[in-house]
């Protein structure tokens, strides 16, 4: 599946990372547009290094029809070649369904295609959830029912399904293809040796001090985290990896790879977070502020839109005023450019930090619920114990 790029002079060359100016000088003068092609034998094989796959393993795709369909004849292929058993694909319900489908049989349907794929899958060592799949997928839920047992480990590759890009107040996303040469570089040109022992680093900082976040519009926020389960997505997919974790999310292993992951200690969390133009209830909202203690939601502040925020946090019940998750990503190729800046891949990008609200069980917290909200800060100040690791939304260390 080959997308094109045009490219017109220093400007737009200036958007794009050195490995999209792939034409030749004779090419531009011809008008001939430089092309970005995926590599899906690259991707395939890089993914089943990251699964650490044995021969005698057995592997299963989930697949949503019509998406990545280039991709799956590749990862078959190497999953054969690293030995394993390939046991085909499990093709979701393609979305959307027709508007006159009954939700009541599509719902109880996927109640028993569930609890039967979980009987199925039980022997399933290793798998790969493909974009457009999702827990709302009988067949990944099931998947996560196995994985929650302690058995299995799975790759999420959800590309650009689900938001992963996220733009910035004032600026548009950068295009499809764009965004997608950012991930597959990241994603097979990464350091994961080095990103994994820097990510270890602070991971072992954290256990033993006090992380304090700010950053210029007003956000000063503390916590610990003592012995709490820390997520690692540094791209090991392997299963020793997996029968070493603690969490659910543990072995769910994101390619492209970047970030730690971390529920706080609910008692530890107090002060403020500031946050930029956000949407909340689906409506607009400047100035905002959060006061914390212990965790919980205490004041709320905004310069507009103060009711949309309490609305969608009234909807979410005591989840909605709960402390989430802090994560920070550490992969250099997936940092926010500096150049028509954006998100990539849910803020996985060196210095980029989340601060969540609600349900933080699959990271072994103590809030429950369901409601889960991602909130991205591009500039903040992360230290532990005064010692600074991102320093205005750049890694330090």
């Amino acid at each position: 599946m080959d997308r094109w790029l045009q490219v017109k002079g220093e400007t737009m060359r200036n958007l794009l990372p050195p490995f999209l100016l792939v034409a030749s000088a004779t090419a531009l003068s011809q008008s001939a547009p430089p092309r970005f092609t995926m590599e899906w034998e690259s991707l395939a094989a890089h993914m089943v290094r990251q699964l650490d796959l044995q021969p005698g393993e057995r592997f299963v795709a989930v697949a949503h029809p019509g998406l990545f369909d280039e991709l799956i004849p590749h990862l078959r292929y190497e999953v054969m070649r690293a030995g394993a058993v390939d046991l085909g694909v499990i093709d979701v319900l393609a979305e959307p369904v027709p508007a006159d489908w009954s939700e009541d049989v599509l719902i109880q349907g996927a109640e028993r295609a569930r609890a039967a794929l979980a009987d199925v899958l039980g022997d399933v060592d290793a798998s790969v959830m493909l974009p457009g799949t999702s827990p709302s997928h009988p067949a990944y839920a099931a998947i996560q029912d196995l994985l929650r047992s302690g058995h299995g480990r799975t790759v999420h590759f959800h590309w650009l399904q689900g938001g992963s890009a996220i733009p910035l107040p004032g600026q548009p996303l950068p295009p499809r293809h764009a965004i997608e040469a950012t991930y597959q570089h990241a994603l097979l040109e990464a350091d994961y040796e080095s990103l994994a022992a820097h990510q270890q680093r602070f991971v072992q900082a954290m256990r033993s001090g006090e992380v304090r976040v700010t950053n210029p519009a007003g956000t000063d926020i503390r916590f610990r985290i003592a012995d709490r389960p820390v997520n690692i997505q540094n791209g090991d997919a392997s299963a020793d990896r997996a029968d070493r974790g603690v969490v659910l999310v543990d072995r769910e292993i994101e390619l492209p790879a970047g970030a730690v992951r971390v529920a706080p200690l609910e008692q530890s969390v107090s002060g403020t977070v500031a946050f930029p133009p956000s949407q909340w209830s689906g409506r607009a909202v400047t100035g905002l502020k959060l006061e914390f203690e212990a965790g919980i939601v205490t004041a709320i502040s905004a310069e507009s839109g103060l009711d949309a925020v309490t609305a969608e946090m009234d909807a979410a019940g005591a989840a909605g005023r709960a402390f989430r998750e802090f994560a920070l990503g550490f992969n250099p190729l997936l940092a926010v450019p500096e150049n028509s800046p954006w998100i990539p891949y849910y803020g996985y990008g060196a210095g980029v930090v989340r601060l969540s609200l609600g349900d933080n069980s699959e990271l072994g917290g103590a809030v429950g619920g369901g409601y889960v909200r991602w909130n991205f800060f591009t500039d903040t100040t992360v230290t532990i114990d005064g010692q600074e690791w991102v320093r205005d939304g750049r890694l330090a260390r």
